[in-house]
């Protein structure tokens, strides 16, 4: 199959990208390459792809990719995703995860792809209490410009495969982490900040509860959902594994061997969502996927990653710290 992957020089996207190379398909990349986009992520298989570096929005160019490469198939996974940027300036959040998607479903309509798996997040649903789990069917309610962001990008996919038919599957993972996180996100900012003996900045009281789900393990579930997901269906992506933001944080600091006194709590977000957990047993049942990486594993082979990685991450925070006086300036 010819799958034409969005945002596949991002973190999830690259491991997907990955995966189908060593399974056989034929890969489309189409990346911006925006702040958090890199192509280092794909160099193993860089040479088995065909890349393409553009904006969602720019729709001259993607229809001349549709025309050119003929796709098959879509994973659309580009998106701007950080919480706080989002806080700071939604505008590129509405430019990249709704204009960007209408755009994709166009060109998907027009073309004729066979699959549309639209990747979005478990953060549409909104917050949850101390009990109870997400279900698909459960109301959208999201809290932060970001999320509303990937909730229209919801919307607006069902609202294609009901007027349209075209064949969108969306797919809501809960929190990823893993090999290649861009190190603005919570591991490999504690990784970071405790390596280098740093104050490791913790949001509020840090019992704001996530559900955490490798990386590899999330391809393998778009993986599945693109060969046999159901059209028009919905399906929750989650590991069942759930953690509070302090268990993540004291986790890292004892595996990297560093005190708990590290652990600075600052002041919390705007809107920060307490608890986020899902009811994935529909993907479980119907397409027979499960996560195949304890918690612990996959926190081990993330440390050593970064540990081995040292110039990359490095790079990137250097990057990051001249993005955000450069943008956000007070």
């Amino acid at each position: 199959m010819k799958i034409l992957v969005t945002g596949g020089a991002g973190f999830i996207g690259s491991e997907l990208v990955r995966q189908l190379v060593r399974e056989g398909q034929e890969v489309i990349v189409v990346d911006a390459l925006t702040y958090a986009g890199d192509l280092a992520r794909l160099e193993e298989v860089r040479s088995q792809v065909r890349f393409f570096q553009a904006d969602l929005t720019n729709r001259p160019f993607l229809e001349h990719i549709f025309q050119e490469e003929a796709p098959e198939a879509v994973v659309h996974l580009a998106a701007e995703t950080h919480v706080d940027r989002s806080l700071l300036d939604a505008g590129p959040f509405m430019d990249s995860n709704v204009k960007g998607t209408q755009v994709l479903l166009d060109l998907a309509r027009r073309f004729g792809v066979a699959r549309f798996v639209n990747v979005s997040t478990d953060e549409v649903y909104g917050e949850l209490g101390p009990q109870g789990r997400f279900t698909e069917d459960s109301p959208l309610q999201p809290n932060s410009p970001y999320s509303v962001s990937k909730a229209a990008a919801d919307m607006l996919g069902r609202a294609y495969f009901r007027s349209f038919g075209v064949p969108v599957i969306t797919v809501r993972p809960s929190n990823n982490y893993g090999p290649w996180q861009y190190p603005e996100k919570l591991i490999p900012v504690v990784i970071e900040k405790a390596l280098a003996g740093e104050a490791v900045p913790v949001y509020g009281r840090g019992e704001n509860v996530r559900e955490w789900l490798f990386v590899a393990d999330c391809a393998r579930g778009l993986r599945l959902v693109l060969e046999r997901g159901r059209p028009g269906e919905i399906y929750n992506l989650g590991s069942g594994v759930e953690k509070s933001n302090l268990e993540v944080v004291r986790a890292i600091l004892k595996a990297l061997g560093r005190p708990e006194d590290l652990i600075s709590f600052v002041k919390d977000r705007p809107g920060h969502d307490f608890r986020y957990a899902m009811d994935s047993s529909k993907i479980r049942q119907e397409l027979g996927w499960s996560p195949e990486t304890p918690f612990e594993q996959g926190l081990e082979e993330t440390i050593n990653w970064y540990l081995t990685h040292r110039d990359w991450v490095r790079s990137k925070i250097d990057f990051l710290r001249q993005y955000w006086r450069r943008v956000y300036r007070p």
